[in-house]
Formats: structure tokens, sequence, C-alpha cells
């Protein structure tokens, strides 16, 4: 019995083991279960959290993606035909989608992108994207349902100061700043009614707060807007602050509210060089005899763009002998101004065309009575011709009333830091002062 009683008992110990070990094992296989389950959820949401690549709004990791360069000489319809897209498809996109991009505008040295499906070795183009600027694109979804449309990069303004003596240009001490070149004619549409650029004098300097406009952080697409500036002229300072009140009511104006606009700009042209002034006295370079030279000469090479000083309609647009290709506007009862030696008009130039401040009428030239390209302006007031230099021009009107205010808080703070930006003294930066380029 008690040897039967022993056997009982051992073999009860051995399925209580048993038991315990298969709990444990199937805890330990529910553990391991409830792990896998939880780093598999894990690795999934880390998954999902993870943005899919993209470019240009096209999912990168889907496609094998090639960046290009149209080549000299290389079209449309050869791209696609090498990279997989029969003719009835460009047919199809040439013939259809010409308000949104005609292909034969396709310009050599431009990049496009070709997203690939690759299937068995076989590279099919899926998408094309042809960049015509640096900002924007043109999308070629060559998939069942062609469609063409067009995209933008995000681009971000980034705010730069700058400041500097001027040695010999404005360009140039820009330039040796580090800043665009570009800032330069930015700032002569800025200062075009008040700061003559032909007569830059020695002792200048400038203060500018602008801003950049960069895409993919890094590349600069160009000069955006001058937000406040301070240049220092014949020994006073001339303030500017773009203000700007809903989406009509937007310039530039003074520390004091008065706007930097007059009536007419300084020069029909942009960086030029007077080379002749208006005089009662002058020897003709082709006449050869001494007469009065009613007008004032601006150098510059052919082609450059000649603007309208002031708003008005254009009362003359022909060819005479002495004048050659030329253009008369009309401002008012008291201003009329005339363009002489054009190369050639501007689009669309013609008697009873009403153009506006700083619109392009025509092309400088040598036509009619002229040595060398140049554009002869010339200013009447009150039907009676006048140096323009001479004349106390009128202004546009101030800032509103009800504005001014809300300005002044708005132009403090810009001044205030334009105030504290420190112009170099290094003794190199003594001006020597030559015209603008």
């Amino acid at each position: 019995m008690k040897r039967r009683a022993k056997a009982i008992s051992l073999f009860a110990a051995g399925i209580l083991i048993l038991l315990i070990g298969i709990t444990l094992s199937e805890t330990a296989s529910q553990d391991h279960e409830k792990e896998k389950l939880k780093g598999g959820a894990t690795e999934s949401v880390s998954k999902e959290n993870i943005p899919p690549k993209v470019k240009f709004g096209l999912p990168v990791d889907s496609f094998e993606v090639v960046q290009h360069v149209v080549e000299s000489g290389e079209s449309f319809g050869n791209i696609l035909l090498a990279n997989g897209i029969e003719y009835g498809v460009i047919h199809h996109i040439a013939e259809n989608f010409k308000d949104i991009f005609d292909v034969r505008r396709l310009r050599s040295g431009k990049s496009y992108t070709l997203f690939h499906e690759v299937k068995n070795d076989t590279k099919v183009a899926r998408y094309m994207v042809y960049e015509p600027s640096p900002v924007n694109y043109i999308v070629f979804d060559l998939q069942d349902s062609v469609q063409v449309y067009k995209g933008e990069k995000e681009v971000k303004k980034v705010r730069k100061e700058v400041s500097g003596l001027i040695r010999s240009s404005l360009y140039e001490s820009l330039v040796s700043k580090g800043a665009s070149p570009a800032l330069t004619m930015h700032m002569a549409d800025v200062y075009a009614w008040s700061i003559d650029f032909f007569r830059i004098q020695k002792g200048d300097a400038y203060k500018v707060i602008y801003e950049e406009n960069f895409i993919d952080d890094t590349v600069s697409v160009g000069i955006g807007r001058i937000l406040a500036a301070d240049f220092k002229h014949g020994g006073q300072d001339f303030y500017s602050f773009y203000y700007e009140k809903g989406t009509d009511y937007k310039d530039y104006f003074d520390e004091k509210g008065k706007t930097l606009r007059k009536a007419f700009l300084k020069a029909p042209l942009n960086f030029s060089r007077i080379s002749s002034r208006y005089t009662p006295k002058r020897f003709h370079p082709v006449l050869k005899r001494w007469k009065a030279h009613l007008g004032t000469d601006y150098a510059a090479p052919r082609g450059t763009p000649i603007m309208s000083t002031a708003n008005g309609t254009v009362i003359k647009a022909g060819y005479t002998r002495g004048n050659g290709n030329y253009v008369k506007v009309k401002h008012n009862g008291t201003y009329t101004t005339q363009y002489l030696h054009m190369s050639k008009f501007a689009k669309g130039m013609k008697v009873g065309k009403v153009v506006k401040q700083g619109e392009v009428i025509g092309y400088v030239g040598s036509t009619g009575l002229a040595t060398g390209p140049h554009v002869c302006y010339r200013f009447w007031k009150n039907g009676k011709q006048v140096d323009p230099y001479a004349q106390d021009l009128p202004a546009a009107e101030p800032i509103k009333e009800e504005y001014m205010a809300d300005y002044l808080k708005f132009m403090s703070d810009l001044k205030l830091r334009l105030d504290q930006m420190e112009l170099p003294q290094d003794k190199k930066d003594e001006v020597l002062i030559a015209s603008v380029k």
C-alpha cells in the first residue's frame, strides 16, 4: 500500500509539473505574441508617421525619378518617344493642352524630370515635369487619363539687410556686400521720383531692409520687395517705407507719411548717362553749327527701354527727318513730354493710347539726326520747352489721413532698425562717385 501511495503521489506531482510547464509556456507564448503585436503595431504606426517622399507633388518612392536638361535641338516629342510614350499621346497633348502649355515652347537648357515605371527591365514614363522657371513647373500626366497642369514651388521670403558707402557705383557697392545686383534696380524704382541717380555725390550711402525669395531653403530666385530704406544723398536722409492697407492701397512713403512719388520720373530710362543737357546754345554734332538744344540726351545701348515719365495720352507717334522715330505724350493741360531717336516703338504705341508712368513706350536707337544711340528727352510747360531739372514738379498725394496713425506706428519700428544699422568705417570706402550703372 505504501508503494502504491508513493507511486500515486509521484504521478500526481508529475502531472502538476507538466500542467505548470504548459501554463508557463502558454503564458510566455501569449506574452511573445503580445510583444510581436505590440512591435508590429509600433512598426505600423512608425511607417504611417513617415510622410511619403514627394517631388512636384508626385510620389517619388513609386517611380524611378531622373532629372535631365533639354538639349539643343531636342523636342517634347523626341523626349517622350524615347521614354515609351506613343505618338498618339504626344499629339493629343500638343493639340489639346495649348492653353496650359504649348510644347513648342520647350527651351534648351531648362530642366525636366521623368518619373519612370519599371517592369521587366522596361522603363515607361508615367509623368514628365518641365520647369520653365526656377519656381514654376508643368506636369504632364502620361497615364491612361492624360492630363497637363501647372504648379509652383513653395517660395520662402527671407528678410535681409545691407548697408554701405558708394565708392564707384551703387551696383558695385551692393555686389561687394554680397547682395544681389537686382537690388540696384529695385532701389532705382523706389527712388525714381526723389533721387537723380545720375548725380550721386561723394559721401552718399545706403541702408536697406528687403526680402529675398528662396526655394528649397537655399536657392535664391530673386529679390522681393524693399521693405524700408535710407538713402543718404547730398547730406540728406531719404527714407522710404513700403506700406499697404487692404488690396488697393499700397505705396512707398517717407518718415512723415509723404509719398515718394512725384508727378514725373527723374529720367525716361534707368542707368545711362546724360550726354548732353538742355542749353540755349550747343554745337550740333550732325549739322555742324551752333543752335539751341532744348532737350536732355541720355546715352544708352541700342534697345534700352524708354519709359513715359508720367501718366498721359500719346498725341504723336511717328517719324521725321530730325526726330527719327519719336513719341509725344500730353500729361495734362500744363505738361507735355517728347522722346526722340527711337530704334522702334513699343507694341501698340499710337495716337490716343493712354500710357502710365514708367510704361515702356519705345527703345533707344539713333534714328533721325543722331550720331549714336540715345534718347533726347524734351519737356514742355504751358507750351514752352523748358529744362525738366529746373522745374519744381508737383508731388503725388500723401498718405490718407485715416491711415496716418497706423502708418506712423508701423513705420517707427523699421526706422529705428535703419537708424541702428551701421555704415562701414573703412577708409577704403571713402567715396569717389561715378554715375550708377
